[in-house]
């Protein structure tokens, strides 16, 4: 048997490597904020350091999904959620304000913390790269639509042209998984198997 050298598998080891100093990071940045009074301005770095440390954790984890599904080395765990879940978890991520969430849902059975954070990458990119205020998301069963997509959002939605990692990781989990993610007249399709 060869050692794997790919590039996927090297991209996969990094993230594993970069994790422990980054949790070293986000744990004292959490302890310096609940331990310790600290003073103006010092109090809004420490949260600052706090919430890009966070940040960078989902970015890694981005980056090790994708890449062991690109190596051939991702074992989804299945469960059942809600599509109407989902996309209500996208609007409290991205605020309610923001993602107006109508419909119902129906069960699937998926990788559940993977497709929830891509749907809600989804939604984030149309209005990141779309650039808008607000989006409606429609739930028909099984399928979460997103509208509008702008012409100029809808490459970067679909992963076609790489500018949201958060985006293209969604739609190559999305299709992994056998449901597909399309766009067609000013509105995001995302369907489930």
């Amino acid at each position: 048997m060869r050692n794997d050298t790919s590039f996927a598998r090297l991209v996969s080891l990094a993230c594993h490597d970069v994790r422990t100093p980054l949790a070293t990071v986000h744990g004292f940045a959490k302890t310096l904020t609940r331990s310790v009074e600290l003073q103006p301005p010092a109090d809004r770095y420490v949260e600052m350091i706090e919430a890009a440390s966070a940040q960078m954790a989902e970015l890694l984890d981005e980056l090790s999904l994708v890449a062991r599904i690109e190596s051939g080395r991702y074992d989804p765990g299945l469960r059942e959620t809600d599509t109407l879940t989902l996309a209500r978890g996208a609007a409290e991520r991205l605020g309610d304000d923001r993602v107006k969430v109508t419909g119902e849902g129906s069960t699937i059975t998926t990788d559940v913390e993977g497709v929830d954070r891509g749907v809600s990458a989804l939604v984030q990119a149309a209005l990141r790269h779309g650039g808008l205020d607000e989006v409606d998301v429609v739930v028909r069963g099984a399928v979460i639509e997103v509208s509008p997509i702008t012409d100029s959002s809808s490459a970067v939605v679909l992963g076609l042209e790489l500018r949201d990692l958060g985006a293209a990781v969604a739609v190559k989990l999305i299709d992994f998984l056998g449901g597909t993610v399309e766009v067609d007249d000013g509105t995001l399709t995302i369907a489930f198997a």
